[in-house]
């Protein structure tokens, strides 16, 4: 009767759930008792020390420490539902538990916008009784896991997908793609670019605008790397100084990228690219722009100035929510992470300054975009040398 039981390892995750357990108050006594057998148990304590510490039948001790070994932790917590039977959960329930987690915890009443593990635990301790499930309402955290897991559900992880609400969205994509297959064709086989076969000479450009571009100083000089502490070391305090939009285009063709950095972009600042385009390319060639349908791209003040210089510029608008489908956004992207993350300047014109400056250096050495997604799905009798997909 003496002799002392072999000890038992908890792993972090099962001492931490017991614990747990022990400090909530919705945790009925006798599980809170066996939660305690079992840690004093890992703790190196005897078994009559446990049943003495806990005033219970050391007997009582000897059956959760034995159903641990055989069961794990919900078997050593949990009474079965039967004698002879482990304690099961049934489809049903997982079922109800699963229901739950396919809804918003703020549907339900709380202020978090995903679930957590222990959320969802506490959710179901709470509401199992009422619901009809009593066994649930003792429910641990690694069994919530585990039925999550069996149904490969994570409520805790958000993906992003685009909606289409564009329902010519199909039709304006095949017109995009339509024209990067038209310009692929301009291209021999060495990547050299070749003259429209009928004279007409058309310059595609992709264009876009890129808002809120932010002028932030810096309170103290940064500190350059030095051996041993490698970084450049910056005050995390700073002072914002504005924001300024860019307006820009890379020439498909050339890969020459063409910068206006304004205040703003209003119709007023997209007409004054309009400008720059159009005083920058041979008179009589056709300009046409793939770009998004923001309002100022057709408000009444453009289409005024457009009036001025009929079929010089033909307009390819890509679809709602189908800005990738436009190659600029790429250079964007690029442009983000070359010259613009950690950015500071002493003025909003140091800002212009170097972003001018980033465009210098880009077209010292060009690279043309070639567009290559689904355009295997244009079949090339629908291009037409010259073609005009939408008039200005």
């Amino acid at each position: 009767m003496g002799r002392k039981a072999s000890t038992i390892s908890l792993s972090d995750e099962d001492r931490k759930l017991l614990e747990a357990r022990i400090r909530a108050r919705t945790s009925q006594a006798q599980i809170v008792q066996r939660a305690r057998m079992l840690l004093m148990k890992a703790d190196g304590k005897t078994t009559n020390e446990i049943a003495e510490k806990l005033d219970v039948n050391r007997k009582s001790v000897m059956l959760c420490l034995k159903k641990y070994q055989e069961g794990g932790l919900d078997n050593a917590l949990y009474d079965a539902p039967g004698r002879g039977r482990n304690p099961e959960i049934t489809d049903e329930e997982k079922a109800w538990v699963i229901n739950i987690t396919c809804q918003k915890p703020v549907d339900l009443g709380y202020a978090a916008e995903t679930w957590t593990y222990t959320l969802i635990t506490q959710h179901v301790q709470k509401n199992a009784e009422a619901a009809g499930y009593p066994r649930l309402s003792t429910i641990s955290r690694s069994m919530v896991h585990s039925i999550l897991e069996e149904a490969e559900i994570k409520p805790f992880r958000i993906k992003y997908y685009c909606e289409k609400r564009d329902p010519e969205f199909d039709g304006k994509m095949h017109n995009v793609l339509l024209v990067y297959k038209q310009l692929s064709m301009q291209f021999d086989e060495s990547g050299n670019l070749v003259p429209w076969a009928d004279g007409e000479t058309t310059h595609v450009l992709s264009y876009d605008e890129k808002p809120g571009i932010q002028a932030i100083a810096t309170t103290s000089s940064d500190k350059l790397p030095v051996p041993r502490n490698g970084t450049v070391m910056r005050d995390y305090e700073y002072r914002r100084l504005g924001t300024l939009s860019l307006l820009a285009a890379i020439d498909l063709q050339t890969g020459e990228a063409i910068p206006l950095v304004r205040e703003s972009h209003n119709s007023s600042d997209y007409i004054d690219f309009l400008k720059i385009l159009d005083e920058k390319y041979p008179k009589g060639d056709k300009i046409r722009l793939v770009l998004d349908n923001l309002r100022v791209h057709t408000s009444e003040a453009t289409k005024e100035y457009l009036a001025t210089v009929p079929g010089r510029f033909e307009f390819v608008f890509t679809p709602k929510h189908g800005s990738w489908l436009n190659m600029v956004e790429g250079f964007f992207s690029k442009m983000t992470k070359q010259m613009l993350r950690g950015i500071r300047v002493n003025s909003k014109q140091e800002l212009a300054d170097r972003i001018y400056l980033y465009f210098d250096e880009i077209n010292a050495d060009p690279v043309v975009f070639h567009w290559k997604y689904k355009m295997d799905d244009i079949d090339v009798s629908e291009v037409s040398e010259g073609e005009t997909l939408l008039n200005a």
